[in-house]
């Protein structure tokens, strides 16, 4: 059948048949589908939905585009985590480490900023020399030695969906379900994983935004998956304050070290890492239930052992070996830094978190086109968050900019981001109260569809 005539099916709300799903992804993958043909039929898949079986459809389709991986004779299981996306959501880079110091084996397909998203490809990209697309043979000796690797999606893996992937960020057609769904367990199910768990955000900063959204894609992830022989569970977590204090690759990069080496102990970033990881461990039976699985995790982070996983992961794919001990050599830093400032002090009660995540694209931290460049230095720091006391000596966060112009016209739009009231509101239950919990549900494993 013609690409057209698969558009013009499903523009009309037709159910496509397994056959036709199968036709219209192996046209993505051979270069027989043109560019406009796929963002016309992300557009249709957008308006009009797909059933069940055809996610499942379009979903295997794109795993079997490229290679499965297999992973024979390792003595523990092999995991992995996928975020929805968000502002400042650097967990991969500490995640990762972390379960493998468990005894967990973490191959980690990560993908590029979406909108107004970042992505883990992006801040590994930060690092000099990191090499995110290992031939094969290196994938498997890195996962195998050092227990986790962080890389892009190669070419032999779901390549159909790595086409799909960037036509879908600028054709605002990112928030679809059916095309989430397909896009994340394409690639998560050809890595070969025993167990994989969603990290799906709700909030202003997040793709599905209410709670109840988030939770309609845990469940769709957790039946596909199901019936496709991978447990998954998933946490809904919040994306109504950046994650981290940070927001921009190699400031990002620069944080997560600063947990990893210890300088940093606390905070919304090192909690929903430490959730994550847990939901992961039990997952994959390396420990019995949280309260085991989180005297594990807090024992090999303080042991040093996390970040010493780290340094030979970021060693093993071909960047800096003292980049956790000397990452200032290293990592780019913007010229321009400009701290903002709310026009009056009070308390912060709501922040529009996708304006924060536009603000990094617009200084030139993300894309508004598949083919830009990233720049790694600019974003933010010291991101102020909910129920948090401003005043002219705490900004609203700190710019890094290439110029001048850049940061003040990131200023503008930062200072419109933060809703703020006065300072009789300043009080410990009037702060708590505007905080929602980082946690919001956990969807456990569904067994099959």
């Amino acid at each position: 059948m013609l690409p057209q005539e698969i558009i013009r099916a499903k523009r009309d709300g037709k159910r496509l048949s397994e056959g036709e799903i199968r036709e219209f992804v192996a046209g993505i993958t051979e270069g027989s589908v043109a560019q406009e043909q796929l963002g016309a039929f992300a557009m249709a898949v957008f308006l009009n939905g797909m059933q069940r079986d055809e996610t499942v459809a379009l979903t295997l389709a794109m795993r079997d585009s490229g290679r499965v991986i297999q992973w024979p004779g390792l003595d523990g299981p092999v995991l992995d985590k996928h975020s929805t996306g968000g502002v400042g959501d650097t967990v991969s880079l500490i995640l990762g480490p972390w379960v493998a110091a468990c005894g967990g084996y973490v191959p980690m397909i990560s993908g590029r900023g979406l909108g107004h998203t970042g992505g883990t490809l992006d801040k590994v990209g930060a690092i000099p020399g990191y090499d995110a697309f290992p031939a094969p043979d290196r994938l498997d000796y890195i996962v195998r030695e050092v227990g986790c690797a962080i890389i892009g999606q190669t070419d032999d893996l779901a390549p159909a969906d790595r086409r799909f992937y960037a036509v879908r960020d600028v054709t605002a057609t990112v928030e679809c379900l059916p095309l989430i769904v397909a896009s994340i367990l394409s690639k998560k199910l050809a890595a070969g994983l025993d167990g994989l768990v969603m990290d799906i955000k709700t909030g202003s900063g997040s793709v599905m935004g209410s709670p109840e959204r988030a939770v309609e894609l845990a469940e769709a992830i957790g039946r596909v998956a199901g019936g496709a022989g991978t447990p998954t569970s998933s946490l809904v977590t919040d994306m109504n304050q950046v994650l981290a204090t940070t927001a921009g690759n190699a400031l990002e990069v620069a944080e997560a070290i600063a947990i990893l080496d210890g300088r940093i102990r606390d905070g919304r970033l090192l909690e929903v890492t430490r959730e994550l990881a847990a939901e992961m461990l039990i997952l994959g039976r390396l420990a019995g239930d949280p309260e085991q699985a989180f005297a594990r995790l807090d024992r090999v982070l303080a042991s040093g052992e996390v970040a010493e996983r780290f340094a030979r992961m970021v060693e093993a794919m071909g960047g800096p070996s003292d980049l956790l001990g000397h990452p200032e050599r290293y990592l780019a830093r913007a010229p321009v830094c400009l701290d903002v400032f709310a026009e009056n002090a009070g308390i912060i009660t709501t922040i529009d978190v996708r304006a924060v995540g536009l603000a990094v694209v617009e200084l030139g931290g993300g894309r508004r086109r598949t083919d830009d460049e990233i720049d790694p230095a600019v974003g933010l720091s010291e991101i102020a968050g909910l129920g948090e006391a401003i005043d002219p000596h705490r900004p609203l966060a700190r710019v890094h900019a290439r110029t001048q112009t850049d940061a003040r016209l990131a200023a503008q739009r930062l200072q419109s981001a933060f809703e703020i009231t006065d300072n009789q509101a300043d009080n410990q239950a009037d702060r708590q109260a505007t905080v929602p919990p980082l946690v919001h549900r956990r969807v456990p494993v569904i067994q099959s569809l």
